[in-house]
């Protein structure tokens, strides 16, 4: 097997950066889920919410953070920034410290998102020294922990395995889908259809890292907008799909994916193409 994409998510909901190389951290690749919108309690806010998210770029440079959309002049923020005044942050039922960007940031993503019932957002950065725990129901004895992302610092996906959604879509007379529907930051290519599911583990060559796949994922609505025209295409696809594919996991819901923690391997680089092994 090999990787097929790297992808991060700097800020949590907006659009993805397509990497050729990234840097293994514990709590995700880095910059992943670094950032994330919050409303004005401190409540994440995410596509669920505000599909229109996806309409928002972002690039990274070496000392900045760029915010980009067409009806605004670029959101810039500096990331050497240390002044900024702590607020407690909500995802799901986690609560922790994040550091405010700031009323410029804020007014920017309302002018450009319009806000969402009736809360203005802001735009929050996770501190370095926090730490955020994975649930443990879902490890082995090991200890991981996240920044922003929904409980798992990172998601592995298999072209495989979306081949076969698409196959099934095009069954229904749907158009594929992209990849960038399921917001993976590892793809894997060149393993059998849902291979995923039964691995434990993924191994760089030589042990230079080890990935521990901890849970699959169960996918949301999100799944149903495009990811570049922050538009519902077709209402309820490809999650009324994945729903019907995911039958044999005993329990509702829509699966895609896995999600994973560092076993081994912090600060290595991972590189499209690279080989993989798996255990299970």
């Amino acid at each position: 097997m090999r990787i097929s994409e790297l992808n991060i998510y700097p800020v949590k909901s907006l659009r993805g950066i397509a990497l050729e190389q990234a840097e293994l951290g514990v709590r995700g690749l880095a910059f992943d889920r670094h950032w994330m919108i919050v409303d004005d309690v401190g409540r994440f806010v995410t596509q669920r919410q505000l599909p229109a998210m996806a309409q928002v770029s972002v690039h990274l440079t070496a000392e900045r953070l760029e915010l980009h959309h067409t009806d605004a002049a670029t959101l810039r923020i500096e990331l050497a920034r240390d002044d900024q005044p702590s607020l407690t942050a909500y995802v799901w039922e986690d609560r922790c410290r994040a550091l405010d960007e700031g009323a410029e940031a804020a007014r920017w993503l309302t002018d450009v998102l319009g806000g969402v019932k009736g809360s203005g957002l802001r735009l929050v950065r996770f501190p370095l020294e926090e730490q955020r725990a994975v649930d443990a129901r879902y490890q082995r004895g090991e200890g991981a922990h996240t920044a922003f992302a929904d409980g798992f610092p990172f998601l592995i996906t298999n072209d495989a395995s979306l081949a076969a959604v698409n196959a099934t879509l095009a069954q229904k007379g749907l158009d594929p889908v992209p990849m960038s529907r399921f917001r993976p930051n590892v793809v894997v290519a060149e393993a059998e259809a849902f291979a995923e599911n039964g691995w434990d583990a993924l191994h760089g060559a030589g042990g230079r890292f080890r990935l521990g796949l901890r849970k699959a994922c169960q996918r949301c609505k999100i799944t149903t907008v495009d990811q570049l025209s922050g538009e519902i295409r077709v209402p309820g696809e490809p999650l009324r799909t994945l729903v019907e594919m995911s039958a044999h996991f005993g329990k509702p819901g829509g699966y895609f994916g896995q999600n994973a923690t560092l076993l081994a391997g912090a600060g290595e680089t991972l590189r499209v193409g690279e080989s993989l092994t798996a255990s299970d």
